[in-house]
């Protein structure tokens, strides 16, 4: 446990940013699941449609340093290969 007044601090911190790192997380894994289910049922237009509220996840998730720039970026590609794959 933290001794000093400011690692206290630091701790009460953490412990909130866990919680809204973990809301994100889930709900960029939620988008994903169902995004990869969309394309493995050959759905491709609804996989087209939803393709704008995957990337919008994932850049939410790099605004809050969720997630780094570059793998934001390398799954944004993938998926869109994905879609364009299924066509």
């Amino acid at each position: 446990m933290p001794i000093t007044t400011s690692a206290k601090k630091a701790l009460r911190g953490s412990k909130r940013k866990r919680v809204f790192n973990i809301k994100k997380k889930d709900q960029v894994s939620k988008v994903v699941k169902q995004f990869k289910k969309l394309v493995a049922d050959k759905d491709i237009k609804g996989a087209e449609k939803m393709f704008p509220q995957l990337q919008k996840a994932l850049d939410k998730a790099t605004k809050t340093g969720l997630l780094k720039k570059n793998t934001s970026s390398r799954k944004k590609e993938r998926f869109s290969a994905m879609v364009k794959k299924g066509k």
